[in-house]
């Protein structure tokens, strides 16, 4: 017997759209249900946008979905475009009625997200490496993951991740590409086709970090990390006014030099009021291939170094996360969008990088400035 359409529409709710991440059937881009009695089920689906990116995967996902039904014969998907107003109700649908001027979720008092930026003194310390590393394995531990490429002028996140699409623009939202399970948005995303610079000046550099943070589509989110620039300029100043209870990650190489001017990149947070998460050591040693020596390539004693002197500044303890070792697999998997720790997790560094992510995933936020919905008891 052919299925009946409360079958197929349950079969349906399964189907998430692959951009906003929940069921089409909650997003009304179910437009129609036509089931004959041989078997042929006809399914038409509203997509958010003429010439969605993702068109192809909604129909494989579709088809699959309610071909798995008792008395399917086939599946045909036919596709159609929301109005202007149905994209409407669908932004209100996710985020509600709201006012005139756009807010930051992140930023609302009474957010659950946890938000790190990570943060060097200097580039070349492997700081995005770490970032998209970190946000991989958090991934892969089940949280909901956000990654905003900061680094503006030195995007290099969607690379990294493997992120080939383009956001898709619904009103005034913006659906960020999903890689690895990880939400993405970078302004590499944006830009004309090739390796074009990005000149921008100060007040355009804070407006395109308030328009990641405001207009992209993040959903739940449990942790949003953000790659900013090296050193201390509109960006990081940005993020902190922006995002005063985002959380800095220090990263740097045991090498001194490197080590002084991340120091310098972390005593921000003294006159920013924002907390220290911790200090990551990158590139710490590297395993030696005819002994079972560690050879100390830029030296020893950086990271540690590092978090003793912000510690001293701060008045609170800044800990050392993570040493993590040299590997070329770890480069190798920048280059090819596939970050090391899910292709290879029991490779020494990945293998330190997870524990940092697990222990940073592990850590109780703060309650400061945070509504608790209490009121007195009554007597």
């Amino acid at each position: 017997m052919a299925p009946t359409p409360e079958q197929v529409t349950a079969a349906l709710s399964t189907v998430n759209d692959p951009e906003i991440r929940r069921p089409i059937t909650e997003l009304d881009m179910v437009k129609g249900i036509d089931i004959s009695p041989d078997g042929v089920v006809r399914v038409e689906v509203y997509l958010t946008v003429a010439g969605c990116p993702l068109r192809d995967t909604i129909v494989r996902d579709v088809t699959s979905a309610v071909r798995k039904l008792d008395g399917v014969r086939d599946v045909r998907v036919e596709l159609d475009v929301m109005s202007e107003q149905q994209r409407k109700d669908l932004q209100t649908k996710l985020r509600g009625a709201r006012g005139p001027e756009k807010e930051i979720p992140f930023a609302k008092p009474g957010s659950l997200t946890r938000v790190f930026a990570v943060a060097s003194g200097k580039g070349g310390v492997g700081k995005s490496s770490v970032t998209v590393n970190l946000a991989a394995a958090m991934a892969a531990n089940g949280l909901k993951v956000g990654v905003v490429d900061a680094d503006i002028y030195g995007h290099s996140v969607p690379r990294m991740l493997g992120v080939t699409e383009r956001p898709t623009k619904v009103e005034d939202m913006i659906m960020p590409p999903v890689a690895h399970d990880i939400k993405v948005i970078s302004v590499g995303m944006f830009k004309p086709p090739g390796n074009t610079p990005v000149v921008w000046r100060g007040p355009m550099l804070d407006r395109a970090l308030y328009q990641f943070l405001s207009d992209v589509y993040w959903g739940d989110l449990d942790v949003l990390l953000m790659d900013l620039p090296p050193g201390t300029g509109d960006i990081a100043i940005s993020v902190a006014q922006r995002l005063p209870s985002a959380e800095l990650l220090v990263v740097t190489t045991p090498q001194q030099a490197a080590a002084e001017v991340a120091e310098r990149a972390g005593s921000i947070a003294a006159q920013t009021h924002q907390q220290i998460a911790g200090v990551i050591e990158n590139m710490s040693w590297l395993p030696c291939p005819h002994c079972d020596e560690r050879i100390s390539v830029f030296g020893e004693g950086g990271g540690q170094a590092v978090a003793d002197a912000l510690t001293r500044t701060l008045g609170a303890r800044v800990p050392l996360l993570g040493q993590v070792p040299i590997d070329v697999r770890l480069r190798e998997g920048g280059d090819e969008g596939k970050p090391l720790v899910l292709t290879d997790p029991d490779a020494p560094a990945a293998a330190e990088l997870r524990s940092i992510a697990t222990a940073l995933s592990k850590k109780a936020g703060s309650l400061k400035g945070r509504r608790l919905n209490l009121s007195p008891a009554g007597r």
